[in-house]
Parts: structure tokens; C-alpha cells; sequence
């Protein structure tokens, strides 16, 4: 009689784990970053009003501080190659701290615009050299959950400082909010030397013009600009549109946003690891131009808190959807590229958003500006859809 031994199930294979050395000590320079940047981006247009600027030569500072930011990012992947993610990391980080600094020496338009300036320079080398790095230190099989553990990690300063700068402007003064911003970037240098460098490139690289002829990097690329547009008129408008006797509703509002975008992010990251990242750029679009169309009722307080919630959370979706659909589509080496042409994205949506909307809201008013900027974003829906019945590219080697 002979006795048959059960059978025994194949164990799953073990996940990789996310939470690294190296992407610990690249969440301080992350931090850095982000709150620097963040604490003066609402701040500043405030600042430039009561210096004596309108509205619409406001939203200047925000477009020169995301002008800037395009121009570095297009030049960020050539530094990257030549001498590696430390070097121009640690170059951007004192670009975005160090003229925070002098930008309450002057109230001149002209000196806030040169300020944001440079540490738009700053910001793009942080994004470029820092969102490459941070996506090598991500295993490949977690790489939707990875981009949106580090969403929620860059998205906790966006939280606390967007907020708590205009916030400080009022309460305290502006010079505290540039310190602030100057003194959280400026330390995070310490802990770039600790971070791996060129180590972790390989493969075929693609260059930035390569990029822009690429159909399935280009797509996602636009979609995402799309809703990128609204959020440069959200975090620069928001807080001049509503009534001075609702500037409460827009330090809420300003709160809500990121919070509600970080959460979009996790959730879309965690689904799009199951069910692919391509099925979610359509739905952040879609649920994005909603939530503007709703602050529209810009004198209604629950329709602009409501309104800037439903757009977070599209664009928390569209952030992490597009991000890991591009990563997915290149070898290692073009990370570089990848990062370069969603912040392009991002941040020249951004610019766009806040001197285009300056200006037609000054001719249309702002109610019925952010139902035309509704309205336009849903153009973006074709690359989207295209983009989905196309199907995943094939990586490059």
C-alpha cells in the first residue's frame, strides 16, 4: 500500500519591498522640495497684490516660476547624463532655496518675477534628476503603488504648506513664508550624498525631442497637461476669486485640494497595479474638468470647496496614471526623459493655467473663466481615449 503525499501549492514569490534605504533618503530631498516650493506658490501672487499688482499681473509670478521650470526641464536630462542625479539634484535645491531668501527685498513686480525665476531653474533640476532617481529605487512590479507611496509622501507638504503660506502671509508676513521655504530646501542638501547616482541607468536612452515624437509617451503627456492648466488656475486663483468675506472657504479649499489629490493617487496607484494605469487616465480627465466646472459658483461656499475636492481627486488619478504609463513604456536610461516630459507637462499646464486664466477672467469675469476652462479641458479627451483603445507600447531595451 503506498502512500500518496499531499500536494502542496506553489508559494506566491515574495513581493520586492518598497520601502528601501535609498527611497527613505530620497524622501528628504522629496520633502524639501515640495514644501519649499508650495509654501510659496499661493503666497507669492498675494504678496505681488498687495505690493501693488492687479490680479492678472499676479498670476505673472506663477507664470514665470512655471516658464522657468519648463526651460530647465528641457534641459535637465542632458545635466543628468553628463554628471548624474546628486549633482543636479543638490544644484536644484539651492536654486529653490537661496532666492527665496531676497524675495521680500523688493515689491516690484519685475524683482518677483526674477525671483520666481530662478527658483523655477531650482525646481525643474529637483523634478527631473529627483523623479528619475526616485523611480529606479521602485520595483518595476510596484510601480504604480511605488508613484503613489511617493505621491503621498511629496503630497503631505502640498497638504501642510499651500495653505499654511497664505496663511503666514496674512498672519505673520511674507518674509517668514520666504525663510520658511528658503530653510527647508537649503538643509535637505545634506542628505543628497547619500543617494545612488548614474548606477542604476540602463538600457537605450530616449531624448527629450525623441520623447515629443513618441505617440504613446505624447498622449498621456497631454492629457495630463490638460488638467495640469487647471490646477495652475486653482492653487493662483481660487484665493483671489471668492469674495474677501469667504477667505476662509479658500484656505479650506486650498487644504482640500491636495489632500483629496493625494488620495486620488494611492487609490489609482493600487488599482492600476491590478488593473493597468491606461484604463484611469479617461476618468481623472473627466472627473477633473467636473470639479472646475463646479467652482464655477465661486460665491457659493460648498460649491467651491466641493468643486476643488471632485477636481483633486481627478487630478490625483491623472497625476499617477500618466506618470506610471510613461515609466512603463522606456528602458531605465530614459526615466530621465520620462520625468522630464511629465513636468513639462505638469508645470508648462501650470504656467499656462495661471497667465492665460488671469487674463480672460479680467474680460469675462471668474465664474464664467472657469466654465470655459471646464469646457476646453474636455478636448483632451481624444488623446485619452486613443491612448486607451491603443493598448500598452512595447518597453524599449
Amino acid at each position: 500500500m503506498t502512500t500518496s503525499l499531499p500536494s502542496r501549492t506553489p508559494a506566491a514569490p515574495a513581493r520586492p519591498p518598497l520601502l528601501t534605504r535609498a527611497l527613505m533618503l530620497r524622501f528628504v530631498s522629496m520633502v524639501g522640495a515640495s514644501a519649499s516650493f508650495f509654501l510659496l506658490l499661493s503666497a507669492v501672487p498675494l504678496y505681488a497684490r498687495e505690493s501693488g499688482a492687479g490680479g492678472d499681473t499676479a498670476g505673472l509670478a506663477t507664470g514665470a516660476l512655471m516658464l522657468a521650470t519648463v526651460l530647465g526641464e528641457l534641459g535637465a536630462p542632458r545635466l543628468i547624463a553628463r554628471h548624474g542625479y546628486r549633482p543636479a539634484l543638490a544644484t536644484g535645491l539651492f536654486l529653490l532655496g537661496a532666492p527665496a531668501l531676497a524675495l521680500t527685498v523688493s515689491g516690484t513686480m519685475a524683482w518677483i518675477v526674477a525671483v520666481c525665476f530662478l527658483r523655477g531653474l531650482g525646481f525643474a533640476l529637483t523634478l527631473v534628476a529627483g523623479g528619475a532617481l526616485t523611480a529606479t529605487l521602485i520595483p518595476a512590479e510596484r510601480r504604480g503603488e511605488g508613484l503613489a507611496l511617493v505621491g503621498v509622501v511629496g503630497g503631505v507638504p502640498n497638504l501642510v504648506a499651500l495653505p499654511l503660506g497664505v496663511w503666514l502671509g496674512a498672519h505673520v508676513g511674507y518674509g517668514t513664508v520666504s525663510v520658511a521655504a528658503a530653510a527647508v530646501a537649503l538643509v535637505a542638501i545634506a542628505s543628497v550624498p547619500g543617494l545612488p547616482d548614474r548606477e542604476l541607468m540602463h538600457g537605450e536612452s530616449v531624448g527629450v525631442l525623441a520623447g515629443l515624437r513618441t505617440g504613446a509617451l505624447v498622449r498621456p503627456g497631454v492629457t495630463f497637461a490638460a488638467t495640469a492648466v487647471a490646477a495652475g488656475i486653482v492653487v493662483t486663483f481660487v484665493p483671489l476669486a471668492v469674495p474677501s468675506s469667504m477667505s476662509a472657504v479658500a484656505t479650506a479649499a486650498l487644504f482640500v485640494q491636495p489632500a483629496v489629490s493625494t488620495a486620488g493617487r494611492w487609490w489609482a496607484g493600487r488599482l492600476g497595479d491590478r488593473h493597468g494605469a491606461a484604463r484611469l487616465v479617461l476618468p481623472g480627465l473627466l472627473l477633473s474638468a467636473a470639479g472646475v466646472l463646479l467652482t464655477a459658483l465661486i460665491r457659493t461656499p460648498v460649491a467651491v470647496v466641493g468643486g476643488v475636492a471632485l477636481f483633486g481627486a481627478g487630478f490625483g488619478i491623472a497625476q499617477n496614471a500618466t506618470l506610471t504609463l510613461m515609466y512603463a513604456r522606456v528602458s531605465t536610461a530614459s526615466y530621465g526623459t520620462v520625468s522630464a516630459l511629465w513636468n513639462l507637462a505638469y508645470d508648462g499646464g501650470m504656467g499656462v493655467g495661471a497667465v492665460g486664466f488671469g487674463v480672460l477672467a479680467d474680460r469675462t469675469g471668474y465664474s464664467s473663466a472657469f466654465v470655459l476652462t471646464g469646457v476646453l479641458m474636455l478636448v483632451a479627451a481624444v488623446p485619452a481615449v486613443r491612448d486607451r483603445r491603443t493598448g500598452p507600447a512595447t518597453r524599449r531595451p
